[in-house]
């Protein structure tokens, strides 16, 4: 199945919906028409952005994602699907009671292969890991250490050859490309868990109280390098204050329309998420001991 992500933060746009279909209406241009079983993400930025009821039900009960962004064009709110597995009542349960060891033991996974990820994305455009390999290496069961924030430390400065970038969600440069894009990336891989019938609050590591989507938030950490990747071509061509305008904001989206290795096959990044959530559901059933992914 196709998978759109469709963003309208740059003019007016009235949705509705008809056939199964959404109706996108734009002033001087032809409607645009797309099934509702292929809009994945629907990004809302502008502020005279009208939809009906219709579309809201209608994309939800596809299993899409509503994402409505604040005036700087950052996602500030998400509306997920409810109900998108026929055992989500008892996946909640075995999510719920999952032991403390074994989330550790899953986070150790998840932080080994963010950082994997991260050395070979150094490794290509730097020609050096700047010591990441053998940080992964000492990365233990809950991370105690907090190896992870031991290689970022040492991978934003690298990545983007400056000393002095740290990152900051504030800071207006390319933190606002990586918010963007993180943002995006956080909704793929929060319907990937609603749609594997877990809980997008419940999460292994990250838990705040303020926020609805700690499980997403885990295990986005290894899919990150590919808005990093597309981040770091953007800055190169156009430099750190580029603007965060459609020209940005294109190359960014279409990273997550990039095909990528999980378990030694070639997938969409829609489809790896979907994988990694559902073997998340498979651990904490007993079927499995290991999540799947992405070899990145």
């Amino acid at each position: 199945m196709t998978e759109r992500i469709i963003d309208l933060s740059f003019e007016p746009a009235r949705l509705h919906v008809s056939l199964e279909r959404l109706v996108i209406v734009r002033n001087g241009q032809d409607d645009a028409i797309i099934p509702l079983a292929e809009v994945g993400v629907l990004l809302i930025a502008h502020r005279q952005v009208s939809l009906t009821h219709a579309v809201l039900s209608g994309i939800s009960a596809n299993g899409g994602v509503i994402v409505a962004c604040d005036q700087r064009f950052m996602p500030v709110g998400m509306m997920l699907p409810v109900e998108q597995h026929h055992l989500q009542a008892e996946r909640f349960l075995r999510q719920a009671q999952a032991p403390a060891p074994l989330r550790k033991r899953l986070w150790r996974q998840i932080v080994r292969a963010k950082i994997k990820a991260q050395a070979r994305l150094l490794v290509n455009f730097r020609k050096n890991d700047f010591g990441l390999a053998a940080l992964r290496a000492k990365v233990r069961s809950g991370d105690p250490e907090n190896v992870e924030a031991q290689a970022a430390r040492r991978y934003w400065p690298a990545l983007f050859d400056s000393a002095e970038f740290k990152r900051n969600r504030e800071a207006q440069d390319q933190n606002r490309l990586l918010n963007y894009g993180y943002g995006v990336l956080r909704a793929v891989i929060a319907r990937a868990v609603c749609a594997a019938g877990l809980h997008p609050s419940l999460g292994l590591h990250h838990h705040n109280r303020y926020d609805a989507f700690c499980l997403a938030d885990d295990l986005m950490e290894p899919f990150r390098v590919i808005v990093d990747r597309a981040v770091l071509h953007i800055v190169l061509q156009y430099g750190p204050q580029v603007a965060l305008d459609r020209s940005a904001k294109a190359p960014l989206t279409r990273a997550l329309f990039d095909r990528i290795p999980i378990e030694g096959e070639s997938r969409s990044v829609f489809d790896a998420a979907a994988h990694t959530a559902s073997s998340l559901a498979s651990v904490y059933c007993g079927e499995t001991k290991n999540l799947l992914l992405p070899d990145l």
